[in-house]
């Protein structure tokens, strides 16, 4: 006798199998939870509208390659300088001949590279400081928070330009400077999540069962706060990118012939009143991209309950 086929679970049946008020095991209570998180999300068509946008960029950036030449983007074609919008320059071309269009689609590589990295460092810094604080308390609360009161006392921009011209231009300088500037809120939001939760009772319970401090912290408290803290994440890539945008306006990110957002307004503003093409086509990348952020991060914050 041959196998009989396996069926595929009807969709009815899996929406009851995620919306199950008992679950049987913990991996249906985590994705049951996800799934009503996304349904939660799916009502706020603002929210889909930051994630289509999202998704946008990183496809942008993923397959830029196959979405435009990358020879337009840095070859400079001093005959063709300054050329309004066509079928040849969708986007019309730069003081240099080169293809806007093409250094946008580029550009988002570098967007999102320092959005990546930036990332990558202010979650685990904010971490490693605003947790300790919330735990342990005393002095070991007052020395770390002191410390991040010093950071937020400057303007996050005066400060980042601060770090990014004693280091020197370049994407990885523009990356520590951001993100030496951009920690503090999560190392205050890791304390105010710790102190919440510090005198639960799942915590004694662990405490009394012999875990060790830094256990405890690992394994109880860091899953908990993660949830506030990506969304604290995502509210803040608008400002992270228009901080890497003004460094890059400035001539201290990405430098010559990369395609950078800011760099591309900060030479297109002088021809700004006759060639608007120039400045005015990166700037609304950098807007769009900021509201795509933005209206994310206040759709996960809206599922969150508030959070964040």
């Amino acid at each position: 006798m041959s196998a009989r086929p396996s069926i595929a679970p009807a969709p009815d049946t899996l929406r009851a199998w995620l919306l199950e008020p008992a679950p049987a095991s913990r991996g249906q209570a985590r994705l049951g939870r996800w799934f009503r998180g996304w349904l939660a999300f799916r009502r706020n068509p603002l929210a889909l509208v930051g994630l289509a946008i999202v998704v946008a960029l990183v496809l942008m950036a993923l397959f830029a390659p196959l979405l435009a030449s990358a020879d337009a983007a840095v070859h400079q074609v001093l005959e063709d300088r300054l050329q309004p919008s066509s079928w040849a320059h969708l986007f019309g071309t730069d003081e240099l001949g080169r293809d806007i269009y093409a250094r946008v689609v580029f550009g988002s590589r570098v967007t999102l590279t320092i959005v990546t990295l930036v990332s990558l460092i202010v979650v685990p810094v904010g971490l490693l400081i605003g947790l300790p604080a919330g735990y342990f308390a005393g002095w070991i609360d007052t020395v770390l928070m002191r410390l991040t009161d010093i950071f937020l006392a400057f303007p996050r921009l005066v400060l980042a330009l601060a770090f990014a011209a004693a280091l020197g231009p370049g994407i990885e300088n523009a990356v520590i400077a951001i993100s030496l500037t951009a920690w503090p809120p999560y190392a205050r939001l890791a304390r105010a999540e710790t102190l919440t939760r510090r005198q639960a009772e799942f915590i004694q319970a662990a405490e009394m069962q012999g875990a060790s401090h830094l256990r405890i912290i690992a394994t109880q408290i860091v899953p908990l706060c993660l949830s506030s803290v990506i969304i604290r994440l995502t509210l803040d890539m608008a400002g992270i990118i228009l901080t890497a945008a003004g460094l890059g306006f400035l001539g201290l990110g990405a430098q010559p012939p990369a395609a950078e957002w800011g760099a591309m307004v900060s030479t297109g503003r002088n021809v700004l009143l006759d060639q608007w093409w120039v400045a005015t086509i990166p700037g609304l990348a950098i807007f769009v991209t900021s509201l795509g952020f933005n209206l994310l991060g206040d759709g996960l914050r809206d599922v969150a309950g508030g959070r964040g």
